[in-house]
């Protein structure tokens, strides 16, 4: 019996990830790579499949091609939106948590990029599981000040998140009390 193997070779990008760190200059080569070399497309497909194993890095460097260039991730929000509620690394949650705050952001400006209602819908939903799961500090201080700018437009939100933050409040390190009360502060205005 024969044995073939098939032997699938990496593309360039996928063997920057590999070889990849979570320090912040290797991440920043990384997205400026995909940004120049205009590899956002497969970047976003990477960090997407959850089962990849260089999912978490791609998120890591999503995150500040958002940072930077927002706009190239229009064509993706709707794969992120599904993409969302499937997460369950903690390194990549985080991420994707602060992209939410950057699309909640530029959504709220007048220039910036318009989330349609059901993209709204899907990220405050997954921002909200977010809050009241057991999620690192990180991923709810970003769910929590996205929710705050989509309050803006959606007023529910701000009851909502009054609630969670008074409620969980005890319950959480001081890092998460300090978000929480800036936040309420600003609520309460």
């Amino acid at each position: 019996m024969q044995i073939r193997y098939i032997y699938q070779m990496k593309t360039e990008l996928e063997q920057k990830l590999t070889e990849s760190t979570a320090h912040r200059k290797s991440r920043v080569s990384i997205s400026n790579y995909c940004i120049r070399k205009e590899k956002v497309d497969e970047l976003t497909s990477i960090a997407f499949s959850t089962t990849n194993e260089n999912h978490v890095k791609a998120f890591w460097s999503l995150e500040l091609v958002c940072e930077k260039k927002l706009k190239l991730f229009v064509p993706f929000i709707d794969s992120f939106c599904s993409v969302l509620p499937q997460l369950e690394d903690d390194s990549a949650i985080r991420p994707a948590t602060k992209i939410c705050f950057f699309l909640a952001k530029s959504n709220h400006r007048k220039n910036g990029i318009s989330l349609n209602s059901e993209q709204e819908h899907h990220i405050i939903e997954a921002l909200i599981d977010r809050l009241i799961q057991e999620e690192k500090v990180a991923a709810k201080v970003y769910a929590m000040k996205a929710l705050f700018v989509l309050s803006k437009k959606y007023p529910w939100i701000a009851d909502e998140l009054k609630l969670i933050l008074v409620q969980d409040f005890p319950n959480h390190s001081t890092a998460y009390q300090s978000a929480s009360r800036n936040l309420l502060k600003k609520l309460n205005k």
